[in-house]
């Protein structure tokens, strides 16, 4: 028989409570999305906190994971709705897709329950939000409007800590490098360094001993799942004890094809956008007809719920003048996005909806062959009759209670035989 103290019994109750207002917040929304629009002319200053910064020595710092500055900012899963956390913006250095030095800002989140010693830190990279700096979830955190907030109080109330990356060129200079998955991948780790480095969340409990799991959904799902793919080569150091990650856009060619003149018709050119920017010499620009430089100006000023409903059902020629997905050097590139190519070195809990009406169900399953076959411990879950956004509420408490196992020190339990 298990015996439940009443720390117990009060963190499963607000696991309930949590749960059921993730579902809410969530089925609102189409995607896991930050539902507002971008103001048409946010100033990047207006979308960071105005409090105090990090010491000089520490602006100076060099390393991936390095804090550039930081400062208290508060988290909130629904407006003005209250949490037992701290919480502190932060912008910290990590590493382009063509391996160069770049400043990403993310949020930190820990428990304030008086805990000090070393407690797990969940690096969670949430699905799309835009391409907007307003879209960032450390922009929407205080006012209650990250729709995934409700999901990673989840985790706070688990005790857990939580490192939410933006993304490269959401909150900073630039432009979001979206669906660029090393990009991303090494976001989503340096977000962990930079939490143990954080000296409010390191007298917290946030170390350098703390184990570490990687979480996302959607295109944290595929943030989350790069993350795995590179632990090993890229932060070694960091005590990851398992990845749960779902709804992957494991093959973005596949994807890209299956949304083309579908629902999810306008994230094409989102990633198109992502794409260019990371590599501007693919010249997006030079596709475009006149309609598609509309949309992708448009795209750039406004998130990811206003920028799908615009792009409902258009196909790729409704846009371009000419396919850019036909020419080799943009399949070059985005098959450099590809999962499944490397063995995450942790165990993975992978999770995917069967009519999932944005990334394909096949996506999901061909991930799992790839990773099983090279190795990798994975446990594959199939939500049965799960579309987009039902697969990342099914799936969130699972999810998590497969990650506490892994802090628990459980042997995994994968299912590729």
């Amino acid at each position: 028989m298990v015996h439940h103290t009443p720390h117990d019994r009060r963190a499963s109750r607000a696991l309930r409570t949590t749960a059921v207002t993730a579902a809410t917040a969530l089925t609102l929304t189409l995607g896991l999305t930050n539902a507002a629009a971008a103001p048409q002319s946010a100033p990047k200053s207006a979308l960071q906190p105005t409090s105090q910064s990090a010491p000089a020595a520490t602006q100076a710092a060099t390393r991936p994971g390095d804090i550039v500055k930081y400062s208290p900012t508060s988290f909130h899963p629904l407006p003005g709705q209250p949490t037992r956390t701290r919480a502190w913006h932060m912008e910290y250095r990590s590493t382009t897709a063509k391996g160069t030095p770049n400043v990403v800002s993310g949020t930190v989140i820990v428990p304030d329950d008086g805990r000090t010693g070393p407690r797990p830190l969940v690096t969670y990279a949430v699905g799309t939000v835009g391409l907007a700096d307003a879209c960032a979830p450390s922009a929407g955190f205080p006012k209650g409007t990250t729709v995934e907030a409700n999901l990673i109080q989840q985790l706070t109330a688990r005790g857990w800590a939580v490192a939410v990356t933006d993304y490269e060129g959401l909150g900073t200079p630039g432009d979001h490098t979206y669906t660029v998955g090393r990009a991303e991948g090494q976001a989503v780790l340096d977000a962990a360094r930079a939490a143990q480095r954080l000296p409010g969340a390191v007298r917290a409990g946030v170390t350098a001993d703390s184990p570490v799991g990687i979480m996302g959904y959607s295109q944290g799902g595929q943030a989350s799942g790069w993350a795995a793919e590179l632990h090993g080569t890229y932060a070694p150091e960091l005590k990851v004890k398992g990845t749960a990650t779902g709804g992957v856009p494991a093959d973005l060619l596949k994807v890209a094809d299956f949304n083309n003149g579908n629902v999810g018709a306008g994230l094409i050119l989102m990633a198109a956008v992502g794409q260019d920017t990371a590599f501007p010499e693919l010249d997006l620009a030079k596709y475009l007809n006149a309609k598609g430089r509309h949309y992708v100006d448009f795209m750039k000023r406004n998130c990811v719920a206003i920028n799908t409903v615009a792009g409902l059902f258009k196909k790729i020629s409704d846009v371009t003048v000419k396919n850019p997905l036909d020419e080799a050097d943009w399949q070059r590139r985005l098959h450099e996005s590809d999962l499944g190519t490397r063995r995450p070195d942790a165990p993975v809990f992978l999770y995917h909806g069967t009519l999932d009406e944005l990334i394909p169900y096949g996506v999901g399953k061909q991930l799992r062959a790839d990773w099983c076959a090279k190795g990798a411990d994975v446990r594959w879950t199939t939500i049965p009759l799960g579309e987009h956004v039902i697969g990342a509420i099914a799936g969130a408490v699972p999810a998590a209670n497969w990650l506490a196992e892994r802090f628990a020190g459980k042997a995994a339990d994968g299912n590729c035989g």
